[in-house]
């Protein structure tokens, strides 16, 4: 940083949600500051909820020449020296309320997503554009230090103040030596060791990289290994077999897809099924185009595995009782060796849960009584706080697990395979009008997602598009007015706006 003036105090803001630890981070410029015979004046606004109003801590602080100065309380547009956002889009934030300027200010920021509630709650995919905060923010800063600071900490086992503290030593945006940052982090006595080694590792990083780590959009999968899972020795076979399939039946590029989708469907149910799935796609796979870059193969690798990878009863229940659960959960809670986890599940199923696990004929029966439904919803559908922690809780769901090899007789299986029966058929039938045409009502699929009413809401809005379907298949824009149809069907939950594209459609 340039020579400080004695005239105006140097201007800080950090913005933080819940758990980042923006309060650790403005008491050590705090103690900073005072340490090394400054005046520091700070203050801090909290939001309304966590990921929808970040905190602001602002700090003022300036050389003590003996007389106490007036200083502000909260950061003015065009009048912030540093802003450090723990959050990529905080810093989207920063800049949206003006605290970043060319002139002036260094913007210091870690690159991960912590998704928003609004991210979350989207029926599609909700996750704003990273790319897009970081190319504003480096044209708005003065300068502009990205770098996942969160990763960093997790690293070295701390959290994520320790890292941006090092950021901040590193960008020399303070007059003060590295290892006045270090013994203050010394003298604050709680967890030093890891917090120094976050510390060092982030200082590291902004010194050798210039802090301008790659800002990536979340939930990129890695590549996909063609290797056999576990299980007995006949299970392995039967799945390297499918593997051997899928390298001698299906085109190099839609291998990776197709590997996936094997995969998720065999541990959703066994290899049988995974080859179920691979003769289904073999089928779409004879009718699809090489010039076209085997598109309809490789969407329908994605969307037929989910199709066939259900949430059901079964499904949750073991995604709840497994071993790599329970520890996640100790791993995200910072749990040490002797410390004991509790972990409470909400569970409120309905009758249509209760009903799918019974076999498909009795199911059908009871179906058929309205009465009885409703006797079996009033028994089942109440809101549960159920303890997986405990003996008891956890043997209910690993037997719940364990009917797994029951799944196929049941009425819920019996309901997703006419549907998918009945999707395969639509796609064979639109790709014989339009390849394009096929192509989108592949895609369709993704609108039927989830578990209980979020299961249901999705359904319901693809059979609307279906509905729609005879009036779009022979017109040369069928293919657009399918997808705008379901984009209009992703963007709310209600399907407001997909009921409003489906008038326009009656009108062409």
């Amino acid at each position: 940083m340039n020579a400080v003036s004695r005239d105006r105090p140097i201007t800080i803001a950090i913005l933080a949600i819940g758990g980042q630890g923006g309060g650790v981070l403005s008491d050590w410029l705090i103690s900073l500051g005072e340490r090394n015979g400054w005046y520091v004046q700070a203050t801090s606004v909290p939001g309304v909820a966590q990921r929808t109003g970040a905190t602001i801590y602002y700090l003022e602080m300036m050389p003590f020449s003996g007389v106490t100065p007036v200083l502000a309380m909260m950061p003015a547009p065009g009048d912030v020296d540093v802003v450090v956002a723990a959050e990529l889009m905080e810093a989207g934030r920063a800049v949206q309320r003006g605290l970043v300027s060319p002139d002036r200010t260094t913007l210091i920021a870690s690159s991960h997503r912590a998704l928003g509630i609004i991210e979350k709650t989207a029926p599609g995919d909700g996750i704003a554009d990273s790319r897009t905060v970081e190319r504003i923010a480096r044209k708005r800063a003065k300068r502009f230090i990205a770098h996942d600071f969160q990763q960093l900490a997790e690293a070295n086992e701390s959290v994520i103040s320790a890292s941006l503290f090092g950021a901040i030593a590193a960008a020399g945006v303070l007059p003060f030596p590295r290892t006045a940052f270090e013994e203050t982090i010394k003298a604050g006595g709680k967890g030093v060791a890891s917090s120094l080694a976050a510390f060092a590792a982030a200082a590291e990083a902004v010194t050798t990289g210039g802090g301008t780590g790659d800002v990536n959009r979340p939930g990129m999968a890695a590549p996909v290994e063609l290797r056999p899972v576990g299980g007995p020795a006949k299970e392995r076979a039967e799945y390297e077999r499918a593997v051997a399939r899928i390298a001698n039946e299906f085109p190099a590029e839609t291998v990776a897809m197709t590997a996936a989708g094997l995969r998720h469907v065999v541990d959703f149910q066994d290899a049988a099924y995974g080859h179920l799935y691979l003769d289904r796609l073999a089928g779409l796979l004879a009718l699809d185009r090489a010039d076209r870059g085997h598109a309809l193969t490789i969407e329908a690798a994605k969307y037929l595995a989910r199709a066939m990878a259900y949430d059901d009863v079964i499904r949750v229940a073991d995604l709840k009782t497994r071993a790599a659960r329970f520890a996640r959960v100790r791993s995200e809670a910072r749990a040490g060796d002797d410390q004991v986890i509790h972990v409470t599940e909400f569970m409120h199923p309905r009758a249509e849960e209760i009903i799918g696990m019974m076999p498909a004929g009795l199911g059908r029966r009871v179906e058929a009584r309205p009465g009885l439904v409703r006797t079996i919803d009033r028994l089942f559908n109440k809101g549960r706080h159920v303890r997986t922690d405990s003996i008891f809780w956890f043997l209910v769901l690993y037997a719940l697990s364990g009917l797994r090899g029951y799944r196929r007789k049941n009425l819920r299986h019996a309901v997703e395979e006419q549907h998918i029966a009945e999707w395969l058929a639509t796609v064979r039938r639109s790709v014989a009008i339009s390849y394009d045409l096929g192509v989108e009502v592949v895609k369709c699929r993704r609108l039927i997602k989830g578990y209980s009413d979020t299961h249901a809401r999705g359904t319901a809005k693809y059979d609307k598009v279906m509905a729609a379907l005879p009036l779009l298949e022979n017109r040369p824009d069928g293919a657009h007015w399918v997808r705008r149809l379901r984009e209009a069907a992703l963007l709310d939950e209600g399907g407001v706006q997909l009921d409003g594209a489906l008038k326009t459609v009656a009108t062409l």
